[in-house]
């Protein structure tokens, strides 16, 4: 496996996928999703110039923290976090991917002591599999969660089924946009949506044509 090769090929199609789309150079920030891989592995991943460190269970986002919490890394939380949990990893958290109910909003303002950078995670594709609020909860949601203090809303996250066609992925992934630039336009304290994420190894380059700003990337970088 080599780290430093997989790395750079990653880099290179993000950034050509960035060129395709007519965007900005800098536009799109690659999450290194490390679920698969121990904190040495990681660690050696790092190397390579990687920044952006992505967990989706706790128990794995605590063990890499402790290991790797003097590297100077953003650390992602992208899973499912149970309300009980949050006491335990929130304030280790910059970005929080899977903001998926405002019970759970206000339990991470109850427990955080900075200000939480969270995506609601909104289920476009409405497969029942999948968490996060439908389209038409959103807007209701965002009444009960503009008084929060220590949440930022920066953007949505969504994640298309493993088996979408490209035409399914293209309409899910232009849904996502469409819902972003709407909420985006409202101008809401603390709640700027100038954010997407959406996109995975598999499916990343469509995902930037389609807007997204953070792509979730893991198993490419450990081929």
């Amino acid at each position: 496996m080599d780290l430093q090769k997989n790395k750079d090929q990653v880099f290179a199609e993000v950034a050509n996928a960035i060129r395709t789309a007519n965007r900005p150079e800098n536009s799109v920030s690659i999450v290194a999703v490390t679920k698969y891989v121990d904190s040495s592995t990681t660690k050696e991943l790092i190397k390579t110039g990687i920044s952006h460190i992505g967990e989706n269970r706790v128990d794995k986002f605590l063990e890499k923290y402790q290991e790797l919490k003097d590297e100077g890394l953003t650390w992602h939380l992208i899973g499912t976090l149970q309300r009980r949990k949050v006491k335990d990893i929130i304030n280790y958290v910059d970005y929080f991917h899977a903001l998926d109910s405002v019970k759970l909003a206000e339990e991470i303002n109850k427990r955080a002591t900075h200000i939480v950078k969270c995506f609601l995670q909104v289920n476009v594709s409405g497969e029942e599999s999948k968490h996060g609020f439908a389209i038409e909860e959103v807007e209701a949601a965002l009444k009960s969660l503009e008084n929060l203090e220590r949440i930022q809303i920066v953007g949505i996250m969504t994640m298309a089924p493993i088996d979408a066609s490209e035409d399914e992925l293209k309409n899910i992934f232009q849904t996502t946009h469409n819902l972003q630039q709407k909420l985006q336009s409202k101008q809401i304290v603390n709640m700027p949506f100038s954010d997407i994420s959406m996109g995975m190894s598999q499916d990343f380059a469509l995902a930037i044509q389609h807007g997204s700003t953070f792509v979730r990337i893991g198993s490419s970088f450990f081929k």
